[in-house]
């Protein structure tokens, strides 16, 4: 495999990038910045045509959005994958929920209470995901009531990327859940989290 991930560790590429450690695939990393012209220029909007990050070719193959891109590289390396049609349900279940339900909201949360310049945060707009948020993470605490992983009893990338999607989790506290917050923390113990944790905080 001819694997090359586009952008810097501290965007959504973090996601591809723990992936990629998680899998054991040899990566090319090129690190555009989400902010850099590099973006914009017709060589990458040729592999990623919304001019964002992440994406990757694979052996010359584009593609972008890095949850399907976890799902991608995972079902094709055959590792943190299911067996069994129903633990791939769930797989595409929780990834869905993390990119639907979980990241529009602590997204902005985390914008408008810590990322933007206070002037241009808007607190309305963080109160709003704070009320909403709650209820979607006790989903999740719910369903680690049955089992230690969220597609079953093994972590699989389901839970790299819902852990991924829910990086900014302990800012905005997780306490109120306790088997999530173990949860969570457990995904993020792991050698390859922390190394793609490691060279997200470094910075380019």
């Amino acid at each position: 495999m001819s694997l090359v991930i586009y952008g810097i560790a501290a965007s959504r590429a973090f996601r591809v990038l723990w992936a990629a450690r998680e899998l054991d695939l040899p990566y090319e990393h090129v690190r555009h910045h989400y902010k850099g012209p590099e973006v914009k220029a017709a060589p990458y909007l040729a592999i990623n045509p919304m001019g964002c990050v992440p994406a990757i070719a694979d052996d010359g193959l584009p593609l972008f959005e890095s949850l399907a891109i976890n799902l991608y590289l995972a079902r094709k390396a055959g590792r943190l994958w299911p067996n069994a049609p129903y633990g791939e349900g769930l797989v595409y279940q929780w990834t869905l929920f993390g990119g639907t339900e979980v990241e529009p909201l602590l997204g902005p949360w985390f914008y408008h209470t810590t990322f933007l310049p206070p002037a241009e945060r808007k607190p309305e707009v963080a109160a709003d995901a704070a009320a909403t948020l709650p209820q979607r993470l006790a989903v999740l605490d719910g369903a680690l009531a049955r089992t230690s992983w969220l597609a079953g009893d093994e972590f699989t990338i389901a839970d790299l990327n819902v852990a991924s999607v829910l990086f900014r989790g302990p800012a905005f506290g997780l306490d109120r859940w306790p088997r999530l917050r173990d949860w969570h923390a457990r995904c993020y113990a792991r050698p390859a989290a922390k190394a793609a944790v490691a060279e997200r905080e470094a910075r380019p």
